[in-house]
C-alpha cells in the first residue's frame, strides 16, 4: 500500500498546486468566457474538452466539477433551459472521462492497486475505450449544441455509438481474418 499512498499524496499535492497556487479556476473561467461569445452552439463540445483536459491534468473529477459547474451556469445563465442541461452534461462527462484516463487520479491508482497491476498499464488499457467514447461524445455535443433537443440528441448519440462499435467490429474482424489467412 505504500506506493499507492505515495502516488495519491503526490497527486493531491499536484491538484492543490494547480487549483490553489496557480489559479486554474480563474484561467479556465476567462478562457470559457472568451470562447462563449463567438461559439455559443459549439460551447457544449468546448466545455467537454476543457473538462477532459482539466480532469486529466489534476486527476480529479470532483475538483473539475467544483471549478467548471459554476462557470457553466454563469456562462449560460440559470434560466437557459436545454442548453444549460447539455452544458452541464458535457462538464460532468468530460470530467469523468479525464479522471479515468489520468495516471494521477486517485480512482485509477486505487483500481490498479486493487487489481495488483502497475497503474500505467491500467491507464494504457483504459485509453482506447475511453477515447473512443470521448470522440463519439464530442461529436454528439456539437450536434446537441446545434439541435438543442435532449431526446433527439440522445437517440442520435445511441445510434452513432452503435455505428462506431459496428464499424470497429467490422474492421477488427477483417484484420483477424486477414491475419489468420497468412
Amino acid at each position: 500500500m505504500v506506493p499507492a499512498i505515495l502516488i495519491l499524496t503526490f497527486a493531491w499535492t499536484i491538484s492543490e498546486v494547480t487549483n490553489g497556487l496557480l489559479g486554474a479556476k480563474f484561467f479556465v473561467a476567462d478562457a470559457m468566457q472568451s470562447v462563449a461569445e463567438g461559439f455559443a452552439n459549439f460551447l457544449p463540445a468546448v466545455i467537454f474538452l476543457v473538462a477532459c483536459g482539466l480532469a486529466f491534468a489534476t486527476g480529479t473529477s470532483w475538483g473539475t466539477f467544483g471549478i467548471l459547474i459554476p462557470i457553466v451556469v454563469g456562462t449560460f445563465g440559470v434560466d437557459a433551459g436545454t442548453i444549460l442541461t447539455i452544458g452541464l452534461g458535457a462538464c460532468l462527462a468530460g470530467a469523468v472521462m479525464g479522471d479515468h484516463c489520468s495516471p494521477i487520479s486517485d480512482t485509477t491508482i486505487l483500481a490498479s492497486t486493487g487489481a495488483q497491476c502497475y497503474h500505467l498499464n491500467h491507464v494504457k488499457t483504459q485509453l482506447p475505450y475511453a477515447l473512443t467514447v470521448a470522440a463519439v461524445s464530442f461529436v454528439n455535443y456539437i450536434i446537441a449544441g446545434i439541435i438543442q433537443n435532449v431526446v433527439i440528441d440522445l437517440i442520435i448519440a445511441f445510434a452513432s455509438m452503435f455505428a462506431v462499435l459496428m464499424l470497429m467490429r467490422f474492421v477488427f474482424d477483417k484484420k483477424t481474418v486477414g491475419a489468420a489467412e497468412k
